[in-house]
This record gives C-alpha cells, sequence and structure tokens, in this order.
C-alpha cells in the first residue's frame, strides 16, 4: 500500500479556525473560539512569574542532557501538593509529560492493558479530543448525555441511570473542575455521592484537570479530585499547566497514579515509563523546568498565584456583564454568570454560528461553546446584540 492509498483525515474544525481568523482582515473581529487565555488587550501574555523563571533557567540550567520517559521528577513532586494537598495518597506516583492532552494519552493507553476491562464512560458534551483520544487507544468508549443545553444545567439523576450499566473495573472520565465545554461542574454534594458511587462500585476515575485555578481558585478547585481520590482504592489523574501557567506551545503536563498497594502503583508506573519511551521518548524540558523553578521559590510562587488570580478575576467579571443581560432573543444568558472556568456552551445551530462569523466578525467553535476568557469587557455589549440578532432570526 502506498501513502497515496491512505485515507484522507479531515482537519479538526476547532483548530482550523485558527488560520480562517488569521486570514480574516476585520479590526472588529473577536475570537471565542480556542481555549486561551487573553487579556483586555486581546492578548495571551508570558506571565510574569514565567518570564523570571525563564531568566533563571537560563542562567542556572547546566546542561539539556536527556532526562529519560519520566521527565522532570521534581517537577511532578512539587505539582504534587497543587493537586492533593499537603498529604499525598499513600501511593500516588507521577511521570512528566507533553501537556495535559499527552497525559490523558498516556492513561488512555494504560487502562488499554488491563485484562479486566477496557470500557470508559465518558460524558457528552466533552472536550473535542476526548473521544479521539480514547478510541485512539483501543477503548471501548461509552457515552451518556447528562447535560442539557437549554436550562444550561447538569442532570445528575441521568448520569446514576446511565453509570448503573458500569462493570466493576470500568473507568469513568470525570473533569476535575471547570468542565470543558460547559462551564457547569456538580455540586459538592452531587461530587460527594460520584466519589461514594464510585467507591461503592469499584470504577476506576480517570479525572482530567486542565484548569485549576479558574473556578474558584486553586485549592477550592481541587476538593472535588482530592474528595475522589480519598474515597476510591484507584484512580488516575491527568494535569496540564498550559492553561494555568499560561504555557500553551510549551506543553507541560503530567500524569498521576494512585493505586491500591505500593506494589499497584509500581507497576502502573513501569508500564507508563515504556508507552511514555516507545510513543515520545521523554517530555520536553523547558517549561517543566520553569514550573519547578516557580514552585520550589516562595517569591515566585506567590507572584504566579497573584497572576492566577487577576486572570480569573477578570474571567468572572466577563462571566457577571454578559449575565446581567439576562437573554439574548430566546437565548437565556444568566446561568453564565454561575459556571466555571474558560467556557460555556450556547445551544446554537450551525445557520447562527456561521451568521455570527460572516455579520458580526465574531468566531465560537462549530458546536456554540465560547471561550469567555478569550472575551474583552468593552464587547460584552455587542456580543450580547449579534447572538440576539442570530438566534431571534433563526428561530423567526
Amino acid at each position: 500500500m502506498s501513502l497515496a492509498q491512505l485515507p484522507f483525515q479531515s482537519p479538526d474544525p476547532l483548530l482550523a479556525l485558527i488560520g480562517e481568523i488569521g486570514r480574516d482582515p476585520r479590526r472588529e473581529k473577536i475570537d471565542l473560539s480556542v481555549g486561551v487565555y487573553r487579556d483586555e488587550a486581546g492578548r495571551t501574555p508570558v506571565m510574569k512569574a514565567v518570564k523570571q523563571a525563564e531568566r533563571l533557567l537560563i542562567e542556572q540550567q547546566g546542561s539539556k542532557s536527556y532526562l529519560g520517559p519520566e521527565g522532570d521528577e521534581e517537577f511532578v513532586a512539587r505539582l504534587a501538593p497543587i493537586l492533593f494537598g499537603s498529604r499525598a495518597p499513600a501511593h500516588a506516583r507521577g511521570l512528566q509529560t507533553p501537556g495535559g492532552t499527552g497525559a490523558l494519552r498516556l492513561a488512555a493507553d494504560l487502562l488499554a492493558l488491563r485484562t479486566d476491562s477496557r470500557r470508559i464512560w465518558l460524558a457528552l458534551p466533552a472536550w473535542p479530543n476526548h473521544l479521539p483520544v480514547l478510541a485512539a487507544a483501543g477503548l471501548d468508549v461509552r457515552t451518556f448525555e447528562p447535560f442539557d443545553p437549554f436550562s444550561q444545567t447538569l442532570r445528575i439523576d441521568a448520569m446514576w441511570d446511565v453509570l448503573e450499566e458500569a462493570r466493576p473495573g470500568d473507568a469513568v472520565l470525570l473533569q476535575g473542575c471547570c468542565h470543558n465545554p460547559t462551564g457547569v461542574d456538580p455540586s459538592a454534594e452531587a461530587w460527594a455521592a460520584l466519589a461514594s458511587f464510585l467507591a461503592e462500585r469499584r470504577l476506576l476515575p480517570l479525572i482530567d484537570v486542565a484548569y485549576q485555578g479558574f473556578g474558584d481558585g486553586l485549592e477550592q478547585d481541587a476538593l472535588a479530585l482530592r474528595q475522589i481520590v480519598a474515597a476510591v482504592p484507584e484512580a488516575i489523574i491527568a494535569y496540564s499547566c498550559n492553561k494555568n501557567f499560561g504555557l500553551y506551545r510549551d506543553r507541560v503536563g503530567a500524569m498521576f497514579v494512585v493505586a491500591e498497594t505500593a506494589a499497584g502503583a509500581d507497576r502502573a508506573m513501569s508500564n507508563a515509563r515504556t508507552i511514555a519511551r516507545t510513543s515520545y521518548s521523554m517530555p520536553p524540558d523547558h517549561g517543566a523546568a520553569a514550573v519547578r523553578l516557580i514552585l520550589s521559590d516562595p517569591a515566585l510562587s506567590a507572584l504566579w498565584e497573584e497572576e492566577l488570580d487577576a486572570m480569573r478575576a477578570r474571567l468572572q467579571a466577563v462571566r457577571r456583564a454578559v449575565a446581567r443581560h439576562g437573554s439574548a432573543g430566546p437565548l437565556r444568558l444568566d446561568p453564565i454568570g454561575r459556571q466555571k472556568g474558560m467556557f460555556s456552551l450556547l445551544p446554537l445551530p450551525p445557520d447562527s454560528i456561521e451568521r455570527l462569523k460572516r455579520d458580526h466578525a465574531i468566531y465560537v467553535a462549530p458546536n456554540g461553546r465560547i471561550n469567555l476568557a478569550g472575551m474583552p469587557l468593552a464587547e460584552v455589549g455587542r456580543l450580547v446584540e449579534a447572538l440576539a440578532g442570530v438566534r431571534e432570526t433563526a428561530t423567526a
């Protein structure tokens, strides 16, 4: 078979928007598509703490020799308290990965090695890459839809109804905070009930943590994960530093496993290292080294948290501003003020999304997801007016 006989793969529709937006000459365009934080001027700045850490890295780094498949082990050790708190689980292990996506794929490949179950349950809508990554690893992905886009609510009873079918050993993918794309997280009571359910059924949670610090704060955003990890015998966590350290292009992440025994944790990590070695060999160093320096220096760590707090405050201000309008024609906007993180999912049909782009220079994801972290406060009124116009036309 020649290369010319390979089937053609369509580009990711969300990533394809990047090029389309770049070619749009209109000065008034608003990009609410790809999930990056932007300041009020529309820039994605390098955080001051990162800049300072990079300067230290240039001055202090004595070698660029190989690190190995596990990456920067001190980076992982410094990251663990951010995730688990001051007392990590007894049998927790971790390794550095190329971003949160690399951690997710490594976790999926690890789950695929198990002989008792290759099934994983995934609530939709999800991050668009969740399903392809899990399927590419050979997992048997079962989906369900507990989110109602019109009322902007999570139907917890629908989750229980579906997960009743899960067998012991099945995995369940959960987003630890700031759900992508809906912005709707379970309540504290629902998280507690879910932790008990997973433990009773001996289901294995794969917890994707990509936006810690963008919801209610670093500590608060980790509470659900810590509650689940404390309840279940085993868990896997895929962690991304790309958003909360602003290191998008440096691809900084980690995968952690929590096992019932030390032997189980060691076996899991031995397999994870082998998978890493045969796929990407070892992760890139620079971004993780910068994070390590930040988390090992109290002054830099405090500066980073201050910057992250400011980013979250701006994002929350945008949410409140959008929510104050109450509605955009037939579209309810007030729930946006109660949601968390970078994203909200609006029930916009394809023709409305196209009109937003064509008539208003406003770009949103093909599924109606809007990245509120990319929204200038000064443009909220124009966004709401445009949404009202395209929805009224769609329902006329």
